[in-house]
């Protein structure tokens, strides 16, 4: 199996752009990493292409605006981790040696559902019961804060440390540094968390280009290994789950360490699934952060913050930079490619030598989350 690098990114800020098509939210975006990679768009041998509820054929759709259909192209759902899929499906092209150079697209349009909740399917019966994604994550909050003490104006911090990187981050859909009594004043969503504490939606696009490790220097001086990509999909439990501790991804992140021979020690810089306030903290502690229940401790201490042990979302992460579904997961890859090349200016994390993004999806009755994508990234 061959190494694999990303040579290019490409990024639309995340934001509402209603009148605009999604193969027209994705085009730029496109441009933007070809050269950005220093091809030429007949150097690319395959596109996957990442959308949640973007509909049929999105990658015909964006390549067809620039003549360069007629290459394999190969769509992917996987709700929120479908980005994170597409690089998956991406790398493993490259590593077995059938391509070259793939592109790797995600892109989203949700505007187009006039705001609320994210759509999920009626079939299931806990959907149908009016279990939408801000019920279920606020039932997680309510469990960990019982069984660690921790207050609303702690889980409020959360997005004080969010929108203080976000703030740095011209991509970010919400730069505004704001106030816990701020994000406790915003109006309730689903008890305990407020507006503020919940993630933003909106429309995006996230372009990156791999190539083969051995063919990467012949186009750029800073490439970035793939070191691990891993997936895996949730396990049904038809009783009692611990709702503190998301299994999915400490399974997952368990399996990525491994396939990239590193511990939670050695990460620089993380891109987390942080939908909801909780969520981030929950993860400090799936990725081995912390201990269990310490989550909150390493927050206040300033470790996951810029200039601390291990920042966590210097580009505010969903809760700020915004959560475009698909885009997400190759949003986060852009983030920490431009993190270890040295890129991101005022965020910048020092020295950052290895990278970690992790994307989660689903919303389906009896899992946890229906799919978890981890990737480790080095120089």
């Amino acid at each position: 199996m061959r190494n694999v690098s990303i040579i290019g990114t490409g990024l639309l800020k995340f934001g509402k752009y209603p009148d605009i098509a999604l193969a027209d939210l994705g085009w730029p975006a496109v441009k933007q990493a070809i050269s950005d990679a220093g091809i030429q768009p007949g150097d690319i041998d395959a596109l996957f292409c990442g959308t949640g509820l973007g509909g049929p054929m999105p990658g015909q759709r964006i390549l067809g605006r620039l003549g360069m259909a007629g290459i394999p192209i190969i769509n992917v759902e996987n709700a929120c981790s479908s980005g994170s899929s597409a690089l998956n499906l991406g790398q493993m092209a490259i590593a077995s040696g059938r391509h070259d150079i793939v592109m790797v697209i995600g892109v989203e349009k949700l505007t187009k559902f006039n705001g609320g909740p994210i759509p999920l399917e009626k079939e299931d019966w806990e959907v149908n019961n009016g279990l939408v994604m801000p019920a279920l994550y606020a039932m997680r909050a309510r469990r960990y804060m019982h069984e660690f003490g921790l207050t609303k104006e702690q889980l409020a911090s959360v997005v004080v440390k969010s929108r203080r990187h976000a703030a740095l981050n011209p991509d970010a859909q919400l730069q505004a540094e704001t106030t816990v009594e701020e994000v406790l004043g915003s109006r309730m969503i689903a008890d305990p968390f407020t507006l503020y504490q919940c993630c933003p939606t909106g429309d995006g696009a996230a372009v990156l280009i791999l190539c083969a490790e051995e063919l990467a220097r012949k186009y750029t001086d800073k490439p970035v290994r793939v070191a691990a990509s891993h997936i895996v999909s949730g396990e049904f439990v038809g009783g009692f789950r611990d709702m503190t501790s998301p299994d999915i991804t400490v399974r997952c992140a368990q399996q990525t360490y491994e396939e990239a021979g590193i511990g939670p020690e050695d990460v620089d810089v993380a891109e987390v699934h942080d939908a909801f306030t909780s969520a981030e903290l929950m993860y400090y502690e799936a990725f081995g952060f912390c201990e269990r229940g310490e989550a909150i401790r390493l927050l206040e201490s300033g470790d996951s913050s810029l200039g601390g042990k291990i920042p966590v979302n210097p580009s505010g992460g969903l809760l700020s930079k915004g959560h475009p579904v698909a885009v997400t997961g190759a949003a986060q890859v852009v983030e920490v490619v431009r993190q270890l090349q040295g890129r991101c200016g005022k965020r910048q994390v020092e020295g950052a030598k290895v990278g970690l993004t992790h994307a989660t999806g689903g919303g389906i009755s009896g899992f946890d989350h229906g799919v978890c994508a981890i990737h480790i990234f080095t120089v």
